[in-house]
């Protein structure tokens, strides 16, 4: 299996090579979610994604991505065993060989057993993969929503290629925070980065938000509503009993993107109009009161 795995290259951003058009990514896109609901699998799947962090730390964060891609789909297809903490390790590992095999990363089983915890050999391991492989009906190339971001960005009509590049890393970066968040796996993928995409221009183009907004939302592929529920999901934040939007969660995040570090203006053609961009994370209160133009009236 490792030899036949390892020939297939795979690219998170355009995962289906034989069917590489946008219509074919948002039709087959459910075939690709996780229905995790078990209060059980839940905690399960987050001590998993611990011990995936941890082995996956020496390599591309896009093998961690998949590989909790993998645990999630793998974990809504049968209830997990309770109180197995070799069963965890064993899922866990399993997932990130799989994910460094379909990114073609050259890996030994030393990487994963290094820490004193349980030991597997290699037949073990690979038992385990097959296993999971049946669950996941051998669908590898997973749908994610780095798959649609590039789909995306054109809709905010950004002519600087330094701005486009600014606000696609800031979309990942929050693409690959989201995911440890279980609520929003009741989101399909494209939702997700539609929302991300939201999230970012939010902080790198706060005025020119609404505008942005109504350009992604107007996609004929777009649910409006799961995508206003995605973008406004509420969480438990900071004191019991203290709510925050996931964009709030978001904003707390130290951004990777350094291109937009102080501020800045650029100039677009076609409107003449001036797009000023504050620095990460600065939220003036007119902003917020344009947000709330499209948001709906409590």
């Amino acid at each position: 299996m490792q030899c036949a795995t390892k020939l297939m290259k795979f690219n998170l951003e355009n995962p289906l090579t034989n069917f590489n058009t946008i219509p074919s990514l948002f039709l087959l896109e459910s075939d690709h979610m996780p229905t995790l609901k078990a209060t059980d699998d839940v905690c399960f799947r987050e001590e998993a994604i611990c011990l995936i962090s941890q082995f996956s730390c020496k390599f591309h964060p896009f093998i961690s991505y998949l590989a909790v891609n993998y645990l999630d789909r793998f974990l809504s297809s049968q209830p997990m065993p309770q109180n197995k903490k070799w069963v965890l390790r064993l899922i866990a590992i399993s997932c990130v060989s799989l994910a460094a095999k379909m990114n073609r990363t050259d890996f030994s089983l030393a990487d994963f057993q290094g820490d004193g915890g349980f030991m597997f050999d290699a037949r073990t391991i690979e038992r385990m993969e097959y296993l999971i492989l049946g669950a996941l009906k051998w669908r590898m190339r997973s749908i994610t929503p780095f798959s649609f971001i590039s789909f995306f960005i054109p809709f905010l009509k950004l002519k600087d290629p330094a701005l486009r590049q600014a606000i696609k890393a800031r979309a990942v970066e929050i693409i690959f925070k989201a995911q440890t968040v279980t609520k929003l796996l009741e989101f399909k993928p494209s939702i997700i980065a539609a929302s991300a995409l939201l999230f970012a221009s939010h902080e790198l183009f706060p005025l020119q938000f609404p505008c942005y907004h109504k350009a992604i939302s107007s996609c004929l592929y777009v649910h409006k509503e799961n995508l206003l529920k995605c973008y406004k999901w509420k969480q438990k934040i900071g004191k019991e009993g203290e709510e925050g939007s996931m964009m709030d969660m978001a904003s707390g995040w130290d951004t990777a993107v350094n291109v937009l570090d102080q501020q800045f203006s650029c100039s677009e053609s076609g409107n003449g109009s001036a797009i000023t961009t504050a620095a990460p994370g600065v939220r003036r209160e007119r902003d917020e009161e344009k947000e709330n133009e499209w948001l709906p009236q409590q």
